[in-house]
């Protein structure tokens, strides 16, 4: 099996392309490196193209035969996208339309697709299941909303099979410290807390101490990259007996806040972490967990990082890797 990973330059891509190629499956990994690290593609080769440009995806899908595709190429920052809305759905919409239609073009029926819990906005219940109302509260949300819809139609026009996968929050690294979590600039909170904590980056900035939680700052859902990256394959196998396109969300299926995230990194780092409280962000809803039960169910997903800490302490194995780089 020969799967394109488009995005696998970054984050989570880079994570899955790690996963498929210790499995023996042969990756591709397409990015353009505008935010992905040539450093991390260290499995599989990479094709330098950007998903906006139709005639280079055109040129990769004629170039080689691919039997499924993996797509984390996005725009994914909340403020970001409410400051700057086109360039959001230039890039996640309009980007991807252009490797849907490549993929018609050359007769590749199967993705999976990188979706988000902001396609949710406000929570209406204490845990995100697959039926809660869509109603995302920024761009982002928006544009990822709109792709799994596209998906939707593609499946009843053309007879795509897909499946979004809709994250709760990202967190961790290979837990061998090869890859990490490292975006410029950074605004996620978990590295920047452990850089706070180990002094390679400025004081944390809490965004907000006001939200109605127990403690005012937002309360979010961390799922372990790894595990994210089980759940794609998984998701790519279930197409195999299940034409049409699915969603599922991907979490924990419980809450920590920003308080208790600072706090935990202080005890696995043994440092305190130095922070500062700033006014909230736009588009930030208080609280968002998930439910996975059906991914549980139907894909067969059993995350293997359950608990905040083990999650932690893979990330903070990674940043003092980059420590002994230096």
């Amino acid at each position: 099996m020969h799967i394109l990973v488009c995005g696998g330059a970054g984050y989570i891509g880079s994570h899955m392309a790690r996963w498929l190629a210790l499995r023996d499956i042969r990756v591709t990994v397409l990015d353009d490196l505008s935010t992905g690290h040539r450093s991390f593609v260290q499995w599989g080769d990479l094709i330098e193209a950007d998903i906006r440009d139709p005639v280079a995806l055109d040129r990769v899908f004629a170039a080689q035969r691919f039997d499924a595709v993996m797509h984390f190429c996005a725009r994914s920052l909340v403020g970001e996208s409410v400051a700057d809305p086109y360039s959001y759905y230039a890039s996640n919409v309009g980007g991807t339309l252009n490797l849907l239609q490549a993929m018609r073009t050359h007769d590749v029926a199967r993705l999976v697709f990188s979706s988000t819990a902001a396609v949710f906005g406000h929570p209406q219940a204490d845990r995100i299941d697959e039926d809660h109302p869509q109603k995302p509260i920024n761009p982002y949300g928006a544009s990822k909303l709109m792709v799994e819809r596209i998906l939707a139609d593609a499946a009843s026009a053309y007879g795509l099979r897909s499946v979004a996968l809709r994250y709760f929050n990202a967190a961790g690294a290979a837990p061998d410290g090869t890859i990490g979590e490292a975006h410029d600039p950074e605004t996620h909170l978990v590295p920047n807390a452990i850089k706070a904590a180990l002094g390679t980056g400025p004081a944390l900035t809490l965004f907000g101490d006001d939200y109605p939680t127990p403690d005012g700052t937002c309360i979010r859902d961390y799922v372990h990259v790894d595990d994210l990256a089980q759940a794609h394959l998984l998701a790519l196998d279930y197409l195999d007996a299940n034409p049409g396109a699915h969603a599922f969300n991907l979490g924990n299926g419980q809450g920590f806040s920003v308080r208790e995230v600072i706090a935990a990194v202080a005890q696995v780092a043994g440092r305190a972490v130095p922070h500062s409280v700033a006014p909230r962000r736009p588009g930030d809803p208080a609280v968002l967990v998930a439910s996975s039960d059906r991914a549980r169910a139907r894909l067969g997903w059993r995350p293997e990082y359950t608990k905040l800490a083990p999650i932690l302490e893979t990330a903070l194995r990674w940043h003092f890797s980059q420590d002994d780089k230096q």
